[in-house]
């Protein structure tokens, strides 16, 4: 009798660290293959841990997309680098995003020490992004740089990685070596589930992608969105999803920011979130967007209990 055995299946769970910009929602989804994770050019765009999900026939790697580390001004944002720092002691491998075309600075070394002082450190990569954006010269220099925090910071990479994850340069190598790491365990999600997020979750950050894509430079940390009714309208022979959502401001003078002139930029807003929605609920979409004003909703306990932060 011909025994078999099974194949070894890694299970766990992976984020990515680094400054706010560093690249770490758009790797996720490039990871990922698909979109769970908005992506802006704007400092401190993630708000909320966002799971993706990749399952393979050797294992099930789940990445949590978390917000950037920065100084804080606001309550919220003392309340995301916290929310950072209890996921890096849930997490398996920690990958640190350092973009190449930026010198590595005390920021970054500011982050790494503290990853290194965790009682139970996780495993570490060193991931040079967005090498798309630099020369081969100035590659080799981060990765040398990124090799040299071992002895500077006292720590040990599994692995460093150049990779892009707009042209997807070396992204199936980081995903291999992240199931890699992983320890033998069992699959937590379903095949073909890329995020456990609710749909509602999903509708308010790429209402706020937009938003954050159309608005003035000093609005986007005033930003937020909420949800007052979504469900497919009843009656009717082809669906249609009904949503009612607020776009919210700290202060009046922000609101005429968000409306645009007659009202021409909010409805800009609304057409290209619909058409996101759509794509992303596989049905036609109704979106009543509105600007709503909550007074300094950044700084008041009560109004970020509301807004679920």
């Amino acid at each position: 009798m011909i025994e078999t055995t099974q194949p070894i299946h890694h299970s766990g769970f992976a984020c990515f660290v680094g400054r706010p910009n560093a690249g770490k929602s758009t790797l996720t989804n490039a990871l990922v293959g698909t979109k769970v994770a908005i992506a802006s050019d704007k400092p401190q765009t993630t708000r909320h841990i966002i799971k993706g999900i990749v399952t393979r026939d050797d294992g099930q790697l789940v990445i949590l997309d978390t917000p950037g580390i920065h100084r804080p001004r606001t309550l919220l944002g003392e309340r995301l680098n916290q929310l950072v720092y209890d996921t890096w002691s849930e997490v398996d491998v920690i990958g640190v995003c350092l973009p190449c075309p930026e010198k590595i600075g005390p920021g970054d070394r500011h982050l790494i020490t503290e990853i290194a002082n965790l009682k139970n450190r996780p495993t570490l990569m060193g991931l040079a992004t967005k090498v798309d954006l630099a020369g081969k010269p100035r590659i080799r220099e981060h990765l040398i740089d990124i090799q040299k925090l071992e002895s500077e910071l006292g720590i040990e990479w599994a692995q460093i990685v150049p990779v892009s994850a707009k042209t997807g340069e070396n992204i199936d190598l980081v995903r291999d070596l992240l199931v890699g790491t992983l320890p033998e365990g069992p699959r937590y999600y379903p095949d073909g589930e890329v995020t456990d997020e609710p749909t509602e979750t999903l509708v308010t950050e790429l209402i706020r992608e937009v938003a954050l894509g159309l608005v003035h430079e000093e609005l986007p940390h005033s930003i937020t969105v909420t949800i007052e009714e979504m469900g497919l309208r009843p009656e009717r022979d082809k669906p249609l999803l009904d949503i009612f959502a607020n776009l919210i401001v700290e202060r009046d003078s922000q609101k005429p920011i968000i409306l645009g002139k007659k009202a021409e930029r909010l409805k800009q807003i609304g057409t290209e979130a619909r058409q996101r929605i759509s794509r992303l609920v596989g049905t036609p979409v109704y979106l009543d967007l509105k600007v709503k004003v909550m007074k300094e909703w950044q700084r008041d306990p009560k109004a970020l209990n509301r807004l679920g932060f």
